[in-house]
């Protein structure tokens, strides 16, 4: 699944139709595509893992899911989810669900959640914390509406990096141990965006995917904790279960 970082690439790398006019648009989705023909974008946005194309008055909301993907200026042999097109090019998506949101965007997204926005309010993501103190700590970062774009590369790093179990209950975690997740959440993801953006992530990977810890060098474990199930790699002598 696409993390934050990979849907701010996928904007950057959109950029050039902010102000153009879709000409046409196609694809295998059941949305009214016709639309979007003849509406000019007045601006690419990101939330999360949501890729927002904004029209007056309404805007298309891209979610990739698990296997996503888009293609700039060229297409794969799948069908794309949807094909805007426009005079200088054309974007193509895939396998990604698609809706309209009607109206602002600022009514409908609190930007203060995304871990990657100006807006970003830690404070916001402790106090809300605090209000679910025996949710997991794997489960609390996962959470959209409190963590906006982290996926569950991102989580497995983060709490590797602050020496955190995952399944550490939220109220458990001493209130600096707590501060250190929050905030490593965030930087965290800028440092993914530019390992990504240099076609190095994985090299960079501490504990995603590995066998033998880095730290200590004992073996790695893989779980599937709480109401996610998510892959979850830690190591159970370096991280301490609050």
């Amino acid at each position: 699944m696409p993390e934050g970082p990979s849907i701010v690439i996928l904007r950057e790398a959109a950029a050039k139709f902010r102000g153009k006019t879709v000409r046409r648009a196609v694809g295998n989705s059941s949305l009214d595509l016709t639309r979007m023909e003849g509406r000019r974008v007045i601006a690419l946005r990101n939330w999360g893992k949501h890729f927002l194309i904004e029209f007056s008055g309404f805007s298309l909301r891209v979610h990739m899911l698990m296997f996503g993907s888009y293609r700039i200026d060229e297409r794969k042999p799948s069908p794309p989810r949807v094909s805007l097109q426009f005079d200088n090019g054309e974007l193509n998506i895939y396998a990604s669900s698609l809706k309209y949101i009607e109206g602002k965007l600022d009514e409908t997204y609190d930007w203060r959640t995304d871990v990657m926005n100006d807006a970003w309010d830690p404070r916001l993501a402790r106090r809300r914390l605090k209000q679910q103190p025996d949710t997991l700590i794997c489960d609390a970062l996962l959470d959209q509406e409190l963590f906006a774009g982290v996926g569950n590369i991102i989580k497995n790093e983060v709490l590797f990096r602050q020496r955190v179990h995952p399944e550490s209950t939220v109220g458990a975690l001493p209130s600096r141990v707590l501060g250190r997740v929050i905030a490593d959440a965030r930087a965290y993801s800028f440092l993914f965006l530019e390992w990504k953006r240099a076609f190095e992530l994985k090299k960079h990977w501490q504990i995603h995917t590995k066998r033998t810890c880095p730290t200590c060098g004992g073996p790695v474990s893989k779980t599937y904790p709480g109401k996610s199930r998510r892959r979850t790699f830690f190591c159970p002598n370096c991280q301490i279960r609050y």
